[in-house]
């Protein structure tokens, strides 16, 4: 009985670390491949569809349209970068100042301070929520994501499967849902007022802004302007 149980845990072991093997074999994958190929789909994305699935809802849809970089309006990067990273084009992924914000220490708890590239890994890849675990493995893809892109490619993929509200994903699903036009011609307002929505897409909505969403519109837009407007994506080729 022992021999077959211990059998069994062998096996499993196993098994077990196929699996992350082969897991770690398709990230490796994808972040060669996606370096130069548009991204089908993101692993958030992937979880939302198969979340509505479960619930019954079969016609929901996770919507993104890929877009080139030269498609989208130099406003959204600088808009995200005003918004979520400001250090985003000196740092290697993570911003060091800001990582004991990452760790709430009164209660042990994690909270936010993802950089754009951070995001961008956990998009990608990883499933939504907050744990160790998860953090690790961000950690990890973050470093190939800068190791493999360039900042340029990050900011093309993080605007592409950034989630704007409920099914919409991607700044050219965005900005047809919401303007009625292509994201390549996205004004400073309106880039801002999508930037604004990207902490809690599901809470906040572009349709109908309330006070706080306006707020943040109003600073993102002085941050993008202290910045340096455009001039700021230009002189970083981003």
């Amino acid at each position: 009985m022992k021999k077959n149980k211990g059998g069994f845990l062998s096996m499993t072991r196993r098994w077990l670390a196929r699996i992350v093997i082969a897991i770690g074999g398709i990230w490796l994958a994808g972040i060669a491949l996606f370096a130069f190929l548009p991204v089908p789909f993101s692993a958030v994305m992937a979880e939302r569809q198969v979340s509505a699935w479960l619930t019954g809802n079969f016609s929901w849809v996770a919507h993104s349209d890929w877009v080139a970089r030269d498609d989208i309006s130099p406003w959204m990067p600088l808009a995200v970068i005003a918004a979520e990273d400001q250090k985003f084009p000196s740092h290697w992924g993570f911003d060091v100042e800001a990582i004991e914000s990452v760790l709430d220490k009164q209660n042990g708890r994690l909270r936010g301070a993802s950089t754009l590239s951070q995001q961008t890994a956990k998009n990608l890849f990883l499933w939504d929520g907050r744990s160790w675990v998860r953090k690790g493995l961000e950690a990890g893809l973050t470093l190939g994501l800068e190791g493999v892109w360039s900042k340029r490619r990050i900011l093309t993929v993080y605007l592409n499967i950034a989630e704007f509200g409920d099914g919409i994903f991607g700044v050219e699903a965005a900005s047809q849902k919401y303007f009625h036009k292509p994201a390549s011609r996205l004004t400073m307002s309106e880039a801002a007022l999508l930037a604004a929505v990207l902490p809690n897409p599901l809470r906040f909505r572009v349709a109908a802004p309330s006070g706080y969403v306006r707020q943040r519109q109003a600073w993102i837009m002085r941050q993008m302007s202290q910045l340096g407007g455009v001039g700021f994506i230009q002189q970083h080729n981003l």
